[in-house]
Protein backbone atom coordinates (compact mmCIF):
# COMPACT_ATOMS: atom_id res chain seq x y z
CA UNK A 1 0.00 0.00 0.00
CA UNK A 2 1.48 3.33 -1.11
CA UNK A 3 0.87 6.43 0.97
CA UNK A 4 -1.02 9.20 -0.85
CA UNK A 5 -1.56 6.97 -3.89
CA UNK A 6 -5.23 6.94 -4.91
CA UNK A 7 -6.52 3.84 -6.68
CA UNK A 8 -9.45 4.80 -8.92
CA UNK A 9 -11.73 1.84 -9.60
CA UNK A 10 -13.99 2.41 -12.59
CA UNK A 11 -16.62 -0.22 -13.46
CA UNK A 12 -18.09 -0.02 -16.94
CA UNK A 13 -21.11 -1.67 -18.49
CA UNK A 14 -22.26 -0.15 -21.77
CA UNK A 15 -20.90 3.18 -20.57
CA UNK A 16 -19.30 4.48 -23.76
CA UNK A 17 -21.45 7.60 -24.05
CA UNK A 18 -20.08 9.01 -20.78
CA UNK A 19 -16.65 7.42 -20.60
CA UNK A 20 -14.54 9.92 -22.52
CA UNK A 21 -15.78 12.84 -20.42
CA UNK A 22 -15.24 10.84 -17.21
CA UNK A 23 -11.68 9.88 -18.15
CA UNK A 24 -10.76 13.35 -19.30
CA UNK A 25 -11.95 14.80 -15.99
CA UNK A 26 -9.92 12.16 -14.17
CA UNK A 27 -6.81 13.11 -16.12
CA UNK A 28 -7.24 16.75 -15.06
CA UNK A 29 -7.04 15.97 -11.34
CA UNK A 30 -4.61 18.10 -9.33
CA UNK A 31 -3.74 15.12 -7.13
CA UNK A 32 -1.14 13.42 -9.31
CA UNK A 33 -0.50 10.14 -7.50
CA UNK A 34 -3.28 8.15 -9.12
CA UNK A 35 -3.66 4.69 -10.60
CA UNK A 36 -6.64 3.63 -12.69
CA UNK A 37 -8.16 0.16 -12.54
CA UNK A 38 -11.02 -0.20 -15.02
CA UNK A 39 -13.22 -3.30 -14.99
CA UNK A 40 -15.62 -3.91 -17.86
CA UNK A 41 -18.60 -6.17 -17.21
CA UNK A 42 -18.99 -7.61 -20.72
CA UNK A 43 -20.16 -4.41 -22.41
CA UNK A 44 -21.79 -4.76 -25.81
CA UNK A 45 -20.97 -1.17 -26.79
CA UNK A 46 -17.59 0.53 -27.31
CA UNK A 47 -16.68 0.90 -23.62
CA UNK A 48 -13.53 -1.23 -23.82
CA UNK A 49 -12.25 0.35 -27.01
CA UNK A 50 -12.83 3.81 -25.52
CA UNK A 51 -10.85 2.81 -22.43
CA UNK A 52 -7.98 1.28 -24.35
CA UNK A 53 -7.91 4.06 -26.94
CA UNK A 54 -7.84 6.80 -24.34
CA UNK A 55 -5.22 5.17 -22.19
CA UNK A 56 -3.13 4.05 -25.13
CA UNK A 57 -3.07 7.41 -26.84
CA UNK A 58 -2.57 9.60 -23.79
CA UNK A 59 -0.52 7.49 -21.42
CA UNK A 60 -2.51 7.77 -18.23
CA UNK A 61 -1.48 10.99 -16.48
CA UNK A 62 1.51 11.11 -18.84
CA UNK A 63 3.43 8.23 -17.21
CA UNK A 64 4.26 4.72 -18.39
CA UNK A 65 1.46 2.27 -17.94
CA UNK A 66 0.82 -1.45 -17.83
CA UNK A 67 -2.39 -2.55 -19.51
CA UNK A 68 -3.50 -6.09 -18.78
CA UNK A 69 -6.58 -7.98 -19.92
CA UNK A 70 -8.12 -10.84 -18.01
CA UNK A 71 -11.33 -12.83 -18.17
CA UNK A 72 -12.96 -13.58 -14.82
CA UNK A 73 -10.92 -13.72 -11.64
CA UNK A 74 -7.26 -12.87 -12.17
CA UNK A 75 -3.98 -12.01 -10.53
CA UNK A 76 -1.58 -9.37 -11.76
CA UNK A 77 2.12 -10.39 -11.84
CA UNK A 78 3.91 -8.39 -9.17
CA UNK A 79 6.84 -7.54 -11.43
CA UNK A 80 4.51 -5.40 -13.53
CA UNK A 81 3.97 -3.13 -10.55
CA UNK A 82 7.54 -2.49 -9.47
CA UNK A 83 9.05 0.92 -10.05
CA UNK A 84 5.95 2.47 -11.65
CA UNK A 85 4.59 5.53 -9.81
CA UNK A 86 1.25 5.19 -11.60
CA UNK A 87 -0.23 2.64 -13.94
CA UNK A 88 -3.50 1.57 -15.52
CA UNK A 89 -5.15 -1.80 -15.82
CA UNK A 90 -8.11 -2.76 -17.97
CA UNK A 91 -9.87 -5.92 -16.82
CA UNK A 92 -12.44 -7.50 -19.11
CA UNK A 93 -15.03 -9.90 -17.75
CA UNK A 94 -16.69 -12.31 -20.14
CA UNK A 95 -20.01 -11.98 -18.28
CA UNK A 96 -21.66 -9.21 -16.31
CA UNK A 97 -20.55 -10.14 -12.79
CA UNK A 98 -22.29 -7.16 -11.24
CA UNK A 99 -20.96 -3.93 -9.79
CA UNK A 100 -19.96 -5.34 -6.40
CA UNK A 101 -17.97 -8.26 -7.80
CA UNK A 102 -16.22 -6.00 -10.31
CA UNK A 103 -15.18 -3.57 -7.57
CA UNK A 104 -13.80 -6.47 -5.53
CA UNK A 105 -11.76 -7.52 -8.56
CA UNK A 106 -10.27 -4.05 -8.72
CA UNK A 107 -9.54 -3.96 -5.01
CA UNK A 108 -7.58 -7.19 -5.33
CA UNK A 109 -4.85 -5.35 -7.25
CA UNK A 110 -5.23 -1.80 -5.95
CA UNK A 111 -2.09 -0.41 -4.31
CA UNK A 112 -3.31 2.92 -3.00
CA UNK A 113 -3.77 4.08 0.54
CA UNK A 114 -7.04 5.54 -0.72
CA UNK A 115 -9.60 4.09 -3.14
CA UNK A 116 -12.00 6.15 -5.24
CA UNK A 117 -14.99 4.22 -6.58
CA UNK A 118 -16.00 6.20 -9.64
CA UNK A 119 -19.03 5.72 -11.89
CA UNK A 120 -18.50 6.39 -15.61
CA UNK A 121 -21.38 8.90 -15.56
CA UNK A 122 -19.68 10.98 -12.86
CA UNK A 123 -17.42 13.87 -13.88
CA UNK A 124 -14.99 15.21 -11.31
CA UNK A 125 -13.87 18.82 -11.02
CA UNK A 126 -10.05 19.11 -10.94
CA UNK A 127 -9.62 19.35 -7.13
CA UNK A 128 -12.05 16.52 -6.26
CA UNK A 129 -9.52 13.83 -5.35
CA UNK A 130 -7.10 16.26 -3.69
CA UNK A 131 -9.80 17.67 -1.41
CA UNK A 132 -11.16 14.29 -0.38
CA UNK A 133 -7.68 13.03 0.47
CA UNK A 134 -7.20 16.13 2.62
CA UNK A 135 -10.58 15.57 4.30
CA UNK A 136 -9.64 12.00 5.27
CA UNK A 137 -6.21 13.12 6.44
CA UNK A 138 -7.94 15.53 8.82
CA UNK A 139 -10.34 12.90 10.16
CA UNK A 140 -8.64 9.57 10.97
CA UNK A 141 -11.89 8.21 12.43
CA UNK A 142 -13.53 8.46 9.00
CA UNK A 143 -13.24 5.55 6.60
CA UNK A 144 -15.16 7.22 3.76
CA UNK A 145 -15.57 10.64 2.18
CA UNK A 146 -17.67 12.17 -0.54
CA UNK A 147 -17.78 15.48 -2.27
CA UNK A 148 -20.88 17.38 -3.32
CA UNK A 149 -22.34 15.71 -6.39
CA UNK A 150 -24.44 17.96 -8.60
CA UNK A 151 -27.17 16.63 -10.87
CA UNK A 152 -25.78 16.64 -14.40
CA UNK A 153 -29.14 15.86 -15.98
CA UNK A 154 -31.38 18.05 -13.83
CA UNK A 155 -31.96 21.68 -13.02
CA UNK A 156 -28.89 23.89 -12.81
CA UNK A 157 -27.55 23.92 -9.28
CA UNK A 158 -29.53 20.85 -8.18
CA UNK A 159 -27.64 18.72 -5.65
CA UNK A 160 -27.60 15.03 -6.48
CA UNK A 161 -25.89 13.73 -3.34
CA UNK A 162 -23.89 14.91 -0.35
CA UNK A 163 -24.03 11.43 1.15
CA UNK A 164 -26.54 8.83 2.31
CA UNK A 165 -29.29 9.30 4.87
CA UNK A 166 -31.35 6.50 6.40
CA UNK A 167 -35.08 6.49 7.09
CA UNK A 168 -37.20 4.60 9.61
CA UNK A 169 -39.08 2.98 6.71
CA UNK A 170 -35.99 0.97 5.75
CA UNK A 171 -35.04 3.18 2.83
CA UNK A 172 -31.78 4.98 2.20
CA UNK A 173 -31.85 8.23 0.26
CA UNK A 174 -29.30 10.67 -1.10
CA UNK A 175 -28.87 13.90 0.85
CA UNK A 176 -29.93 16.64 -1.57
CA UNK A 177 -28.84 19.64 0.49
CA UNK A 178 -25.33 20.95 1.11
CA UNK A 179 -23.57 19.25 4.02
CA UNK A 180 -20.19 20.11 5.46
CA UNK A 181 -19.22 17.41 7.94
CA UNK A 182 -20.29 13.99 9.11
CA UNK A 183 -22.87 11.92 7.20
CA UNK A 184 -24.16 8.39 7.71
CA UNK A 185 -22.42 7.14 4.57
CA UNK A 186 -21.37 8.07 1.05
CA UNK A 187 -22.94 7.47 -2.33
CA UNK A 188 -21.12 4.95 -4.51
CA UNK A 189 -21.02 7.29 -7.53
CA UNK A 190 -17.78 9.00 -6.46
CA UNK A 191 -16.90 7.59 -3.05
CA UNK A 192 -13.43 7.71 -1.54
CA UNK A 193 -12.46 5.13 1.09
CA UNK A 194 -9.37 4.36 3.11
CA UNK A 195 -7.92 1.01 2.11
CA UNK A 196 -7.58 0.19 5.83
CA UNK A 197 -11.33 0.77 6.24
CA UNK A 198 -12.19 -1.49 3.31
CA UNK A 199 -9.98 -4.27 4.63
CA UNK A 200 -11.43 -3.93 8.11
CA UNK A 201 -15.06 -4.23 7.04
CA UNK A 202 -14.56 -7.09 4.56
CA UNK A 203 -16.61 -10.21 5.29
CA UNK A 204 -15.11 -13.50 4.10
CA UNK A 205 -12.83 -11.56 1.78
CA UNK A 206 -15.62 -9.51 0.17
CA UNK A 207 -15.55 -5.74 0.64
CA UNK A 208 -18.71 -5.08 -1.33
CA UNK A 209 -21.23 -7.85 -0.76
CA UNK A 210 -21.58 -9.59 -4.13
CA UNK A 211 -25.09 -10.75 -3.25
CA UNK A 212 -26.21 -7.18 -3.88
CA UNK A 213 -25.05 -7.42 -7.54
CA UNK A 214 -25.98 -3.75 -8.04
CA UNK A 215 -27.74 -0.98 -6.10
CA UNK A 216 -27.81 -0.41 -2.32
CA UNK A 217 -24.33 -1.89 -1.93
CA UNK A 218 -23.11 1.56 -0.88
CA UNK A 219 -25.68 1.72 1.94
CA UNK A 220 -24.68 -1.78 3.03
CA UNK A 221 -21.01 -0.78 3.18
CA UNK A 222 -21.88 2.42 5.09
CA UNK A 223 -24.04 0.60 7.65
CA UNK A 224 -21.45 -2.14 8.16
CA UNK A 225 -18.77 0.51 8.61
CA UNK A 226 -20.88 2.27 11.24
CA UNK A 227 -21.37 -0.98 13.14
CA UNK A 228 -17.60 -1.49 13.20
CA UNK A 229 -16.89 1.99 14.50
CA UNK A 230 -16.06 3.95 11.34
CA UNK A 231 -17.51 7.32 10.33
CA UNK A 232 -18.03 9.15 7.03
CA UNK A 233 -17.69 12.78 5.98
CA UNK A 234 -18.83 15.12 3.21
CA UNK A 235 -16.41 17.72 1.88
CA UNK A 236 -18.65 20.01 -0.21
CA UNK A 237 -15.70 21.91 -1.71
CA UNK A 238 -14.94 18.75 -3.69
CA UNK A 239 -17.47 18.93 -6.52
CA UNK A 240 -18.52 16.54 -9.27
CA UNK A 241 -21.42 16.19 -11.68
CA UNK A 242 -23.45 12.96 -11.79
CA UNK A 243 -25.98 11.73 -14.33
CA UNK A 244 -28.72 10.18 -12.19
CA UNK A 245 -30.48 7.29 -13.93
CA UNK A 246 -32.31 5.46 -11.14
CA UNK A 247 -34.89 7.41 -9.13
CA UNK A 248 -38.26 6.40 -7.64
CA UNK A 249 -40.02 8.59 -10.20
CA UNK A 250 -38.79 6.51 -13.16
CA UNK A 251 -39.15 3.08 -11.54
CA UNK A 252 -41.70 1.86 -14.09
CA UNK A 253 -39.29 2.73 -16.90
CA UNK A 254 -36.44 0.69 -15.43
CA UNK A 255 -35.64 -2.88 -16.39
CA UNK A 256 -37.28 -5.73 -14.49
CA UNK A 257 -33.85 -6.94 -13.39
CA UNK A 258 -32.97 -3.61 -11.78
CA UNK A 259 -36.28 -3.45 -9.92
CA UNK A 260 -35.96 -7.05 -8.74
CA UNK A 261 -32.51 -6.40 -7.29
CA UNK A 262 -33.83 -3.23 -5.66
CA UNK A 263 -36.55 -5.19 -3.85
CA UNK A 264 -34.17 -8.01 -2.88
CA UNK A 265 -31.54 -5.61 -1.60
CA UNK A 266 -34.07 -3.68 0.50
CA UNK A 267 -34.49 -6.72 2.71
CA UNK A 268 -30.92 -7.98 2.41
CA UNK A 269 -29.64 -4.66 3.76
CA UNK A 270 -31.70 -4.94 6.94
CA UNK A 271 -31.29 -8.66 7.53
CA UNK A 272 -27.51 -8.27 7.62
CA UNK A 273 -27.14 -5.04 9.56
CA UNK A 274 -30.17 -4.18 11.68
CA UNK A 275 -30.03 -5.02 15.37
CA UNK A 276 -32.97 -5.89 17.62
CA UNK A 277 -33.35 -2.39 19.07
CA UNK A 278 -33.52 -0.69 15.67
CA UNK A 279 -35.82 -3.39 14.30
CA UNK A 280 -38.31 -2.82 17.14
CA UNK A 281 -37.98 0.97 17.02
CA UNK A 282 -38.49 1.11 13.27
CA UNK A 283 -40.99 -1.76 12.95
CA UNK A 284 -44.19 0.31 12.47
CA UNK A 285 -42.58 2.28 9.66
CA UNK A 286 -40.63 -0.58 8.05
CA UNK A 287 -43.51 -3.05 8.09
CA UNK A 288 -45.89 -0.53 6.54
CA UNK A 289 -43.41 0.07 3.73
CA UNK A 290 -42.75 -3.68 3.40
CA UNK A 291 -46.47 -4.25 2.89
CA UNK A 292 -46.52 -1.69 0.08
CA UNK A 293 -43.54 -3.41 -1.57
CA UNK A 294 -45.13 -6.85 -1.23
CA UNK A 295 -48.51 -5.77 -2.60
CA UNK A 296 -46.83 -4.01 -5.54
CA UNK A 297 -44.82 -7.15 -6.28
CA UNK A 298 -47.99 -9.24 -6.26
CA UNK A 299 -49.91 -6.88 -8.52
CA UNK A 300 -48.26 -4.24 -10.69
CA UNK A 301 -44.63 -5.43 -10.59
CA UNK A 302 -44.77 -9.21 -10.56
CA UNK A 303 -41.31 -9.38 -12.14
CA UNK A 304 -39.94 -8.48 -8.68
CA UNK A 305 -41.41 -11.59 -7.02
CA UNK A 306 -38.18 -13.60 -7.63
CA UNK A 307 -36.56 -11.33 -5.03
CA UNK A 308 -38.43 -13.12 -2.25
CA UNK A 309 -37.57 -16.55 -3.66
CA UNK A 310 -33.90 -15.53 -3.80
CA UNK A 311 -33.92 -14.44 -0.16
CA UNK A 312 -35.43 -17.77 0.91
CA UNK A 313 -33.05 -19.92 -1.14
CA UNK A 314 -29.99 -18.05 0.12
CA UNK A 315 -31.10 -17.52 3.71
CA UNK A 316 -28.32 -19.66 5.19
CA UNK A 317 -25.56 -17.64 3.51
CA UNK A 318 -27.24 -14.32 4.31
CA UNK A 319 -27.63 -15.14 8.00
CA UNK A 320 -24.03 -16.37 8.15
CA UNK A 321 -22.97 -12.92 6.95
CA UNK A 322 -25.21 -11.36 9.56
CA UNK A 323 -23.58 -13.38 12.32
CA UNK A 324 -20.12 -12.41 11.08
CA UNK A 325 -21.03 -8.71 11.15
CA UNK A 326 -22.94 -8.66 14.42
CA UNK A 327 -20.23 -10.62 16.24
CA UNK A 328 -17.72 -7.88 15.42
CA UNK A 329 -19.88 -4.82 15.98
CA UNK A 330 -18.50 -2.06 18.19
CA UNK A 331 -21.39 0.41 18.06
CA UNK A 332 -24.84 -0.26 19.51
CA UNK A 333 -28.18 0.41 17.85
CA UNK A 334 -29.08 3.09 20.38
CA UNK A 335 -26.11 5.12 19.21
CA UNK A 336 -26.99 4.56 15.54
CA UNK A 337 -30.69 5.37 16.02
CA UNK A 338 -30.11 9.11 15.50
CA UNK A 339 -29.29 8.42 11.84
CA UNK A 340 -32.64 6.70 11.17
CA UNK A 341 -35.30 9.35 10.88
Amino acid sequence: MERELVSVILVTWNSAQYLRRCLEALRQQTHRRVELIAIDNASSDESVSVLEGFLGSSGYLGVPRSTSEYLGVFSLPSEELRGTPSYSVVIRNDTNRGFSAAVNQGLAVARGEYVLLLNPDCFLEPHYIERLVAALERAPECGSATGMLMRANGDAGEIDSCGIRMTRTGRHLDIDVRVDGEVFGVSGAAAMHRMSFLRDVAIDGEVLDEDFFAYREDADLAWRGRLLGWKAVCEPRAVAAHVRHVTPEVRRELSATINMHSVKNRFLLRIKNEGAYLALRNAPFELARDLVVLVASLTIERTSLPAFAWLWRNRARVFAKRRAIQSRRKVGDRELARWFR
